[in-house]
């Protein structure tokens, strides 16, 4: 932050401290040519874009200039002159500034790839599925999150078996909502081998505010190159945003005339909501083949899922540990690859 405005200067400061970030201050011109190049923003007063301007410093992102109401349009000129991304005039642009800094905080250029999971039928296998990818993604290297958004199923951290692991649950979460830290989202979360996991705990809270999902799975997305949702088969505004925000919805459904109907019911609703849905074919016996689903689902086929029998057992006792050839592996190996997860540097 530079400014020789003391007024502004204690403006400004106010809101990082409500954004939780601590500014480095520069109160000259030759301070804040020091710094142009280091800092992930810069918030310029006005009394100090001008005579940079004159300097013409070198092009960067991240740039925010700040004046009044009464700047006017002098206040857009300095700003084009230095090459600002943002004009703020306080107090009417304060929200806006904040969030700049919230985002210079969190490291806003990340933008996690987001899958939801969500089983055609009961028992269809898509929690597992899900825990698969994120164990993956996060062994491969990437920032990983993993959400369960489904407060009546069995509890992945049971199969991570990190249920009596310190951190905080969804009930700790009820009244969020606006912007969450994403760094504090990540850092207050319960983790396995770094990758962070967001459950339920064994209270009697079953129900989440649809802004308090928007607004955690936002701030997930801000620190992760990965969040797998693991969302219920139920239509509320609440599951919606989950569907809404991610990348892509896989519905993972057995390959039985039965779960395929189940699953027809729920694609409608879907629809509506995922922009984009595939299907994970998940093999039974007897069978329908893959192609089967996806046609009669038409809904283009993700990848299958072969069956494991070892898997349940090891999951009870909070072993999830699929092997390398495993079918669970293969499938999220397929499904990493898919959405351009091989390796991190393709985040």
């Amino acid at each position: 932050m530079a400014t020789t405005n003391e007024a502004l200067l204690d403006d400004l400061l106010r809101l990082a401290a409500a954004a939780a970030v601590t500014p480095l201050v520069e109160p000259d011109l030759h301070g804040l040519r020091r710094n142009w190049q280091t800092c992930s923003l810069v918030v310029i007063g006005r009394d100090l874009a001008e005579p940079l301007a004159r300097l013409q410093p070198a092009h960067r992102p991240g740039v925010v200039v700040v004046g009044s109401a009464r700047d006017g349009d002098e206040l857009y000129r300095c700003a084009f002159d230095v090459g600002a991304d943002v004009v703020c005039r306080l107090p009417d642009d304060e929200s806006l500034l904040a969030g700049k800094l919230a985002d210079a905080l969190d490291g806003v250029n990340r933008k996690a790839v987001t899958l939801a999971f969500v089983g055609g039928c009961g028992g269809a296998g898509a929690t597992t599925l899900a825990a698969a990818v994120a164990v993956l993604g996060n062994r491969r290297g990437f920032r990983t999150m993993l959400i369960d958004g489904d407060p009546l199923g069995g509890g992945i951290e049971l199969a991570l078996g990190i249920e009596r692991d310190p951190g905080d649950r969804w009930p700790k979460l009820l009244n969020a909502s606006g912007r969450v830290s994403a760094a504090a989202l990540r850092s207050a979360l319960p983790s396995v081998d770094g990758l962070a996991v967001l459950s339920w705990d064994q209270s009697d809270v079953t129900v989440l505010p649809p802004d308090t999902m928007s607004s955690v799975i936002g701030a997930a997305q801000r620190s992760n190159d990965l969040v797998v949702l693991d969302l219920p088969r139920r239509a509320d505004p609440t599951v919606e945003e989950g569907f809404i925000r991610a990348n892509a919805t896989l519905l993972v459904v057995p390959c039985d005339v039965r779960s395929v109907a189940a699953a027809k019911r729920l694609s409608g609703p879907l629809r509506s909501v995922a922009g984009d849905l595939r299907v994970v074919a998940r093999s039974t016996r007897p069978a329908l083949s893959p192609a089967d689903v996806s046609t009669h689902l038409s809904l283009p086929l993700a990848t299958k899922l072969g069956l494991d029998r070892t898997l349940p057992t090891a999951m009870d006792q909070g072993h999830f540990t699929p092997g390398p050839r495993s079918p669970l592996t293969r499938a999220a190996t397929t499904l990493l690859n898919l959405f351009d997860l091989a390796n991190p540097a393709a985040a």
